[in-house]
């Protein structure tokens, strides 16, 4: 699924992480995905959650800073899908078209990867 581009990132949490995908045992998230709401739903689900607090938050929570760090990693990989213009600012009209534009960058940056 695909969220408008202004839409919080939050909002498209319950789209990522339905139940039909491997459970996972670590959300590494940002400031954003900061909620009550997907503490808990993670916490049910029995998975260790990384997210660094808002400010505004009243009650502590802690973070892992060497395994939150591996969220670097995700960051760079969606840096480089967005030095592609066409997906950087989503020319495409429809979702079939943006998310197959997704793909063939993608495939690029494999193949990149494959010949170093």
């Amino acid at each position: 699924e695909i969220t408008p581009g202004q839409t919080s990132d939050y909002l498209g949490f319950d789209l990522v992480m339905v139940n039909n995908l491997p459970e996972p045992s670590v959300l590494l998230a940002d400031r954003g995905y900061d909620a009550d709401r997907i503490r808990k739903k993670m916490e049910a689900r029995e998975v260790l959650t990384q997210i660094p607090m808002r400010k505004s938050r009243r009650m502590r929570v802690g973070v892992d800073h060497s395994l939150y760090s591996l969220r670097n990693l995700v960051e760079r990989c969606f840096n480089k899908l967005k030095n592609a213009r066409r997906v950087a600012t989503r020319y495409d009209k429809t979702a079939e078209s943006f998310l197959g534009f997704i793909d063939i960058t993608s495939i690029r940056l494999w193949l990149r990867l494959l010949s170093t």
